[in-house]
């Protein structure tokens, strides 16, 4: 494992080095199109490829239902902590609406897709990517984009359109939802089409590493502001997991897929959530910390993890 993370590493590595040579406005642009390829081409691919050679069972209500208590459970904890304003102020000496939905929104969301799919990958083999997918695809992403959006929209600046909009403009849900239809159905793939989209979705790892790299910033006076994201980091790296542990054991998990959901529920804040947070002009900074921060601690936490679970 020690080697596949420090591999990972090394290519989102390359995408902070890559955003300095650009320097960070051509970065920015650079992350967005390298995102926006991702999003709308090789990311449908690979879900479409892998979904529709995936037998639908008990398993595609499971992992759905073990992310969904995850981020729920979560989210709820962060409101508990960070709602009433009371801990933000403390720590930043004021109390700061967009702070406070942009760190609820990074405790509850993780990278599931662009971190967890390499990392379950790598660490496990290319049969668990169906487990980062199910996870984000089918639970964590239509959260995002209804509860995660009212959060937006309710500690930000009101934007137009409806939460579900959004939601219906996701390629990859319309790629899960018809490759799921096709799988219980026992459509067989074509072969011209299964290579097209195999080629296509081997892409998707090393473009998302590279994009994640590209995403992350430090900015001076993060030191003051360390202590307001304490809860976000053992939220998700260490809270998170646990609960999607508990959670698959109360739900029967395969014995083969704990680990790998346990793992997928231990990664570092989202890096989407950007978007989110400059769409509704919350703390857009902070949440760039959160990102920051808990991607660099998750290379300690999730070799833990896996050390646990093994």
């Amino acid at each position: 494992m020690q080697n596949v993370l420090f591999a990972m590493g090394l290519i989102i590595v390359i995408g902070v080095l890559w955003r300095v040579v650009l320097g960070a406005e051509h970065a920015e642009r650079m992350r967005s199109l390298l995102a926006q390829g991702v999003y709308q081409v090789f990311l449908p691919a690979l879900v479409l490829h892998v979904l529709w050679s995936t037998p639908v069972d008990f398993n595609t209500l499971r992992i759905p239902l073990v992310a969904a208590l995850s981020v729920l459970i979560s989210l709820l904890v962060a409101f508990f902590i960070y709602g009433n304003g009371w801990f933000v102020a403390r720590c930043m000496g004021r109390n700061d609406r967009k702070a406070i939905g942009a760190l609820l929104l990074a405790a509850a969301f993780g990278n599931f897709t662009y971190l967890g799919l390499p990392v379950l990958t790598q660490a496990f083999g290319e049969w668990t990517q169906f487990i980062a997918i199910n996870f984000d695809l089918l639970a964590s992403t239509p959260l995002l984009f209804t509860v995660g959006i009212i959060i937006a929209r309710f500690y930000g600046v009101p934007a137009g359109g409806h939460p579900f909009v959004g939601l219906l403009r996701v390629p990859a849900i319309w790629a899960a939802l018809l490759a799921l239809l096709l799988s219980s159905m026992q459509v067989p793939m074509p072969a011209w089409l299964e290579r097209a989209a195999q080629l296509l979705g081997s892409a998707v790892i090393p473009l998302m590493l590279l994009a994640v790299g590209m995403a992350l910033r430090w900015q001076a006076g993060w030191l003051q502001r360390a202590p307001v994201l304490l809860p976000v980091l053992g939220i998700q790296l260490l809270f998170m997991p646990l609960v999607a542990w508990a959670v698959s054991l109360g739900v029967a998990m395969p014995g083969k897929m704990l680990a790998p959901v346990v793992v997928e529920a231990a990664m570092p804040c989202m890096v989407l959530g950007l978007v989110i947070c400059d769409r509704f002009r919350l703390d857009a900074s902070l949440y760039a910390e959160a990102v920051t921060v808990s991607t660099l601690l998750s290379f300690a936490t999730l070799p833990l993890w896996l050390g646990v679970l093994a």
